[in-house]
C-alpha cells in the first residue's frame, strides 16, 4: 500500500492499514518544512492557557494517552510533491493500492493521472472535497483502466469491479459531528439514499432494562453514576463494548446502549430554500403590521358610523367610506353635519393610510431584496445548534443537520468562506465575527442553544470558545474538533473532570474518516462509520463469496460478538419475490427496496450474497485479511 498526503490523515490511514490490516506501506510526506500544519492564533486568551495547562498535566499523569498498535512504522519517502518520478520510487507500479490524501483536490487528480498509467491495474483511493468532479474522475479513471486492461476483469479489484474510489473527509465525518451534538437524536449513516439510524441511550434506572430496539450495536462505558462517561479510548478498560452478544446485553443493565432503531430508504431531499413569495410575517415588520391592522380598524369603524347616520346598505357605506378615504367623493355640502364629519375623518384616514403604503412597499422590496443576504438570528430563539466555522467540515455539517430539519445558527469569522453560500441557500442565521471576541456567541444565543458546534480549524480557537460557553451555562452539550486524535483525548477527559454532568466530546476528524479510506484501499465499499465514544464502528457492504466465516453459515452462527454482525441483505432484482419466502420477510416490502433486514437467524448466507456488516476495525480486517492470504497462497 502507499499512501500520499501531506496532513494527519495521511499518517493516520498509514498507522490504519499497519495496525489493523497488517499491510505493508510506504507513506509519501512532504519534507518537514513543507508540511501542511494547522493554523494557530495570534494572542492565546488566559483561558485557553489555562486549559492547555490542565491538558498537558493531564497527559502526563496518563503517560501520554494510549498509543496506537500500528504493528511498525511504515516506510516513508519526502517528496515535496507527488510527481512521477515520485511515485516510481514509492513502488506504485508493484503496489495494491494507492491513496492520495492531499488537502490540494488538484494535487490528488494530477497524481491519480500519473500513478494510473504506471500501474493500470492499481487500485486508486483520492480525497477530494467537490463531489460532482469527484464522480466525473471517478468514472474517468476507471474507464482508463478498462480501456487499458481490454475490459478484462482483474481479479484484484473488488467484486464490482471498480478501481477508483474518491471519498471525502469532510463527509465521512460530518454524520458523526453532527449527530454527536443531538442528546437523543440518532446518528445517522447515509449512502446512495440508504439510512442507518444509531441511537445513544442513557442508562437505565435501577430495576429497569434498557430497550435493545432492533438490535444493540454496542454497550457505552457510562453508567447511571457517571452520565458522562469515560474517556472511551481503544486502549481503555473501560471504554464502550462493541457489537455485544445476547448474553452481554441481558447482564449490562447499568450501561447506556447504542441500538439499531430504524432502517429505511430516505425521502427526497429537503428543499434548499423557500420558493416563492415570504409569508407574511417575514414580508412585514410587525410595527407595519399593526399600523395596517389600525387602518383596517378605522375604515369599519368609519363604515359603521356611516351606516348609523344614513341609515344606508352596509355594502354601499362602506363603498362611500372608501371613496370618501381615497378622495374621489362628492363633497357633501347639502348633506347634514354627521355626513360632513365623517367625510372629513375618511379623508384624514386616507392621508395617514399613504405614508403606510408607502412603507408596507419599501419594505417588501427589501425583503426580497435581502432573500439572498445572511440572516441574522431571530429573537425568542431557542433549542438550536450553534456551529462555529464554515470550512469544509462545517459546511457538510450544516447541510447534515438542516437535512435532519435541526434549527442552526453559523458564527464565521470570514465572510468569504466557503459554506457562506450554502448557509444563504439554506437561510441559516448567520453571526459574522470572531468567536474569541466578546459578544459574538451571545449574539448567537448561546445561552439558549441546545449545543454548541466547534468546527473551526484552529485548536485554540475551539477550545477558548468551548470554554467560554460553558461559563455561559455550564450545562451545555458541547462537541469540538481538535486535529490531534491523542490531543482530543487529553481534551476530552480534562473537559469532563471539569464538567461531570455536562456531555462533553472532542472529535479528530483524521480519526473518523480514516477507517473509511483504509477500507476503501482494501476493495471494500463502506458506507460509514459511527462514532461509540472514543471507538469506531464501521458499516460495509461485503461478498460472501470466499469468505468461510460467512459462507455456508446462518446468520446467528456468522455473528462473531465483539468484531462483526450481519445486518441485511442485497437482494437482486430479479430474485426479490423468491428470497422474500425464504427470508419471511414480506414480499411487498422487499420489491420496495433492495435491502432486506430483520434477517431471521437460521437464514444460511450463500455464495453468491452480499450482505451488509456492522464490524469493527479490526473485525473486518481480519475478514479481509484471510481473504489476501488465501489469494497469496493460491
Amino acid at each position: 500500500m502507499v499512501v500520499c498526503g501531506d496532513d494527519g490523515l495521511a499518517h493516520r490511514l498509514a498507522a490504519e492499514l499497519r495496525g489493523v490490516y497488517r499491510e505493508q506501506v510506504t507513506l509519501v510526506v512532504p519534507p518537514s518544512g513543507h508540511r501542511a500544519s494547522q493554523p494557530v492564533v495570534g494572542r492565546a486568551r488566559a483561558a485557553s492557557v489555562a486549559l492547555l495547562g490542565m491538558v498537558n498535566a493531564a497527559v502526563n499523569r496518563s503517560g501520554g494517552g494510549p498509543e496506537p498498535d500500528d504493528g511498525g512504522r511504515p516506510a516513508e519517502l519526502e517528496a515535496a510533491e507527488p510527481t512521477e518520478e515520485v511515485l516510481a520510487e514509492a513502488g506504485v507500479d508493484r503496489a495494491a493500492a494507492l491513496a492520495l490524501v492531499y488537502d490540494d483536490d488538484e494535487t490528488n487528480i494530477r497524481a491519480a493521472l500519473t500513478a494510473r498509467r504506471l500501474n493500470p491495474r492499481l487500485r486508486l483511493v483520492l480525497r477530494l472535497y467537490n463531489r460532482r468532479l469527484g464522480r466525473h474522475i471517478e468514472e474517468l479513471l476507471d474507464q482508463s483502466t478498462a480501456l487499458a486492461l481490454g475490459d478484462a476483469r482483474d481479479p484484484g479489484l473488488d467484486g464490482a469491479g471498480t478501481s477508483t474510489t474518491v471519498l471525502s473527509d469532510a463527509d465521512t465525518a460530518a454524520p458523526a459531528l453532527a449527530a454527536t451534538a443531538l442528546v437523543g437524536t440518532s446518528k445517522v449513516l447515509e449512502t446512495d439514499g440508504l439510512l442507518l439510524r444509531a441511537v445513544e441511550r442513557q442508562p437505565p434506572r435501577p430495576g429497569e432494562v434498557a430497550d435493545p430496539g432492533l438490535c444493540t450495536l454496542a454497550l457505552l462505558s457510562a453508567t447511571s453514576n457517571d452520565p458522562a462517561g469515560t474517556d472511551g479510548s481503544e486502549g481503555s478498560d473501560e471504554g464502550p463494548q462493541l457489537l455485544p452478544d445476547a448474553a452481554a446485553v441481558e447482564a449490562a443493565t447499568g450501561r447506556g446502549t447504542v441500538v439499531l432503531e430504524q432502517v429505511s430508504y430516505s425521502g427526497p431531499p429537503l428543499p434548499a430554500a423557500r420558493a416563492g413569495v415570504p409569508p407574511f410575517g417575514e414580508l412585514f415588520s410587525r410595527r407595519l403590521r399593526w399600523s395596517l391592522a389600525g387602518l383596517g380598524a378605522c375604515v369599519v369603524a368609519l363604515a359603521v358610523a356611516l351606516m348609523v347616520v344614513t341609515g344606508d346598505h352596509p355594502l354601499h357605506a362602506t363603498y362611500v367610506t372608501l371613496l370618501d378615504l381615497f378622495a374621489i367623493n362628492e363633497p357633501a355640502h347639502q348633506e347634514d353635519s354627521g355626513r360632513q364629519i365623517l367625510q372629513l375623518l375618511s379623508g384624514f384616514v386616507g392621508l395617514l393610510l399613504l405614508p403606510v403604503l408607502l412603507a408596507a412597499v419599501l419594505e417588501a422590496l427589501g425583503t426580497f431584496r435581502n432573500a439572498s443576504t445572511l440572516r441574522k438570528p431571530p429573537r425568542g430563539l431557542g433549542g438550536h445548534v450553534v456551529l462555529l466555522g464554515l470550512g469544509k467540515i462545517g459546511t457538510r455539517v450544516l447541510t447534515r443537520l438542516r437535512e435532519m430539519d435541526i434549527p442552526v445558527v453559523c458564527v464565521e469569522a470570514d465572510p468569504e468562506a466557503r459554506g457562506m453560500a450554502t448557509a444563504r441557500r439554506l437561510r441559516v442565521p448567520v453571526v459574522l465575527g470572531d468567536v474569541t471576541q466578546e459578544g459574538v456567541l451571545e449574539a448567537a444565543k448561546i445561552h439558549r442553544a441546545h449545543s454548541l458546534l466547534a468546527l473551526t480549524s484552529v485548536d485554540t480557537t475551539n477550545l477558548e470558545a468551548v470554554l467560554y460557553a460553558r461559563s455561559v451555562r455550564s450545562g451545555l452539550r458541547v462537541v469540538l474538533r481538535l486535529y490531534d486524535d491523542d490531543f482530543a483525548t487529553a481534551v476530552y477527559r480534562t473537559l469532563r473532570a471539569a464538567h461531570p454532568g455536562a456531555l462533553t466530546r472532542s472529535r479528530s476528524v483524521t480519526h473518523l474518516s480514516a477507517p473509511a479510506f483504509a477500507g476503501a484501499m482494501m476493495g471494500r465499499q463502506i458506507l460509514g462509520a459511527i462514532p461509540v465514544e472514543r471507538r469506531v464502528l464501521l458499516f460495509a457492504a461485503v461478498e460472501v463469496a470466499g469468505h468461510p466465516e460467512l459462507e455456508g453459515r446462518t446468520v446467528g452462527e456468522a455473528f462473531r460478538a465483539g468484531a462483526w454482525r450481519v445486518l441485511a441483505l442485497t437482494v437482486p432484482d430479479e430474485a426479490r419475490d423468491a428470497d422474500a419466502a425464504d427470508t419471511g420477510a414480506d414480499a411487498e416490502g422487499v420489491r420496495e427496496s433492495r435491502l432486506v433486514w430483520e434477517l431471521p437467524d437460521t437464514y444460511v448466507l450463500r455464495g453468491e450474497d452480499r450482505v451488509v456488516l456492522a464490524a469493527t476495525r479490526r473485525g473486518l480486517a481480519e475478514l479481509l485479511g484471510r481473504r489476501a492470504r488465501r489469494r497469496t497462497d493460491g
